[in-house]
């Protein structure tokens, strides 16, 4: 059977109805960390972008979805979880859904995980304990909801459920480590179990889906390693076994053409997967890029990304390392046209050009402090949105231009 993986920046969804420059889920529309706006950092003053407003939004650990004028994220106070929907101009609240939910963590990391999920006039969320919930768009009403542990006794991972939910045509995946119900797809409407399948625990990345041929798969980096299914039913396709100390495969894998990009920390590497006729093939393997939580971009043949505490580009046919820099700490990033917008485990942002030739940073300010911001940072609309553990901040990101569009899957093949 002839491979036909569509590249990670041009996987589409009909469902999905928000704007061009909206940033609807983790890790943005096509699940690639990639914006389709660029920013001009050298038009930031002395202070850095312009501060539109500040927000508190409890602790947690969620990113952002940006969509139809409102942006969204998560946060635990007093022991309650909210998912909040905040005005994306002006920062003002527009509704919080809040429920019991303890943020208690056993090594001081408490609050919210995952990043709330936009489908047209619908919001999904998970807990850090597996309250799973669907939202009206506009006013954070429930439409349903469903709980891992009752509904499909589950385990609750260490550090609590993380992934964000996946959308799929009418369908909507979760990875909900339970009983039988590994991996759980949902009617997005209703609620309604479509199926079930598989016996693993949850990782702490998210759920991606690939298309082979006329057939569609997902991945999930668990516990064990990285497993596809099939979107239809479940059916099992192929698994690859890769473990890391504490079961703790975090960051979400990256699709490129017929590859697959995985990543661990403590020490435990990377990888890159070729899969052919439903079986992985490992092109390379080492320890130069190690995610301990932040996933790494693609551009033009390289990977950037955190080997933990360093900033770095390694080649992505051969794994070598190009360049690394220590100035962000444990940090996170996004690709907005040729920068990188980083963000420093002490709440750094900076702009750093996107070129193997080394490393460059273009312009940096300081827009949060407080305890350590391992969250991903969101261009959309012109606007940058950051946030730490409790407060969140909207800043005007200068000049705007749409980025350059991604190749395509025969271009990319052409130069192979």
């Amino acid at each position: 059977m002839k491979l036909t993986l569509l590249l990670s920046t041009t996987l589409t969804f009909a469902t999905l109805t928000t704007n061009a420059a909206d940033w609807p889920r983790w890790r943005g529309s096509n699940f690639d960390g990639i914006s389709n706006e660029s920013i001009r950092s050298e038009t930031w003053s002395v202070e850095g972008p312009k501060q539109l407003w500040k927000a508190k939004v409890g602790t947690g650990w969620s990113s952002l979805s940006v969509a139809e004028g409102r942006v969204y994220t998560m946060g635990n106070t007093d022991e309650n979880d909210s998912v909040y929907a905040l005005d994306a101009t002006t920062g003002a609240e527009l509704w919080k859904h809040t429920y019991p939910c303890s943020s208690k963590d056993p090594n001081g990391y408490p609050g919210t995980r995952c990043t709330p999920t936009v489908d047209g006039d619908r919001v999904y969320s998970v807990s850090r304990q597996g309250h799973l919930f669907c939202l009206a768009a506009k006013t954070g009403k429930v439409i349903w909801s469903k709980n891992f542990v009752t509904d499909f006794k589950s385990k609750i991972p260490t550090w609590g459920f993380a992934g964000s939910p996946l959308i799929e045509k009418e369908m909507l995946i979760v990875e909900a480590a339970g009983s039988g119900a590994a991996v759980v797809a949902l009617n997005k409407l209703t609620g309604q179990v479509i199926w079930q399948d598989g016996n693993e625990g949850a990782g702490y990345g998210s759920p991606v889906a690939y298309t082979l041929e006329k057939e569609r798969g997902v991945v999930v980096f668990n516990p064990a390693g990285l497993t596809a299914r099939r979107v239809s039913d479940g059916k099992l396709l192929w698994h690859y076994p890769w473990s890391t100390s504490y079961d703790v495969n975090a960051a979400t894998p990256l699709v490129v053409g017929d590859k697959i990009f995985i990543s661990s920390g403590y020490n435990t590497g990377c990888a890159l997967i070729q899969i052919s006729n439903n079986k992985p093939k490992v092109l390379w393997t080492n320890k130069n890029m190690r995610n301990h939580m932040a996933s790494c971009v693609y551009l033009n043949d390289y990977l950037y990304g955190f080997d933990e505490g360093e900033l770095r580009c390694l080649d992505f046919k051969t794994g070598e390392v190009k360049w690394s820099s220590n100035k962000y700490g444990k940090g996170s990033s996004m690709l907005a046209g040729q920068h990188l917008l980083a963000f420093s485990d002490k709440g750094l942002l900076a702009s750093v050009e996107a070129s193997p030739a080394g490393f460059k940073e273009i312009a940096s300010t300081q827009i949060l402090g407080g305890k350590s911001t391992w969250i991903v940072p969101v261009l959309a609309n012109g606007r940058i949105y950051a946030r730490s553990l409790e407060n969140m901040v909207c800043l005007d990101a200068g000049a705007t231009k749409t980025a350059s569009v991604p190749p395509t899957l025969p271009e990319v093949l052409a130069k192979r």
